[in-house]
């Protein structure tokens, strides 16, 4: 892939040239762009775009603020620095709630949307202040990283050079941009926002998934999108671009499939 060097300010990002519509691939909170790098390599004739958002990875010396609406901003920005008139926007967890609020705004070109383990347009119950307070101490340390990575995000036993690269990540950022999304971006509901989406769009559960469970992505999500369509990968947890990368392809391919 190669990196291209954007305007002041705007985040780093990665397009390879390939068959459209190209797809935009959005991370989760404490990921990169390279967290799709397993189902960008199952890819290899398409035009796809990945970005490390705005206070984390090599975007992590942006300044603030890192909210969901500044994501978004900051992600239609990629889109119309790189020139792009025909694409999928493909959002994991966090990032699922930024396409949500990109998709919302209409913008020319985007065909469609696939969100997988995504944050719900409206939170559920158990996002309390605790709850918060808890999670947004998930990355303080080594230690606490591989306790989220092993007990809490994934189901299944990634390799360790995964391992590695997730760990890396998560202490990447910002600490604002650390502190925002559990503290702040977790909690808002954007529901309103989320039912002016007007493109296909598709949802994708992990079976095991603790994060964002298929019941809240069922009951939060859903109702929210016109006719989306909804699908549960087997033996998963919410790191899904890890874990089950060949299915999540099928599942981008047979809806978005090359033009």
């Amino acid at each position: 892939m190669t990196n291209t060097t954007q305007q002041p300010l705007l985040p780093t990002y990665d397009h390879r040239a390939g068959v459209g519509p190209t797809l935009v691939f959005l991370h989760y909170w404490g990921g990169s762009g390279r967290t799709w790098d397993l189902v960008v390599d199952r890819l290899p004739s398409r035009d796809v775009l990945t970005v490390d958002f705005r206070g984390w990875s090599r975007s992590s010396g942006l300044p603030g603020p890192y909210t969901l609406r500044q994501l978004a901003d900051d992600t239609l920005a990629v889109i119309a620095d790189a020139g792009l008139t025909d694409y999928v926007l493909v959002g994991h967890s966090m990032g699922g709630k930024v396409a949500q609020l990109v998709a919302s705004t209409r913008p020319a070109g985007l065909r469609g949307i696939v969100l997988v383990g995504s944050g719900p347009a409206k939170p559920s119950e158990g996002i309390t202040a605790e709850y918060r307070e808890g999670l947004s101490h998930a990355y303080d340390s080594d230690e606490s990283v591989a306790g989220a990575r092993d007990h809490v995000l994934t189901a299944t036993e990634l390799p360790e050079s995964i391992k590695s690269r997730v760990a890396t990540d998560s202490r990447a950022s910002a600490g604002a941009a650390r502190t925002e999304w559990p503290l702040r971006g977790i909690a808002e509901d954007i529901s309103r926002h989320t039912l002016m989406i007007g493109v296909p769009a598709l949802v994708v559960a992990g079976e095991n998934d603790q994060v964002e469970p298929v019941g809240v992505l069922r009951d939060n999500l859903v109702p929210y999108l016109s006719g989306a369509g909804f699908m549960v990968i087997p033996n998963t947890g919410h790191l899904m671009p890890l874990e089950a990368p060949a299915d999540l392809v099928d599942a981008i391919t047979l809806f978005a499939p090359e033009a």
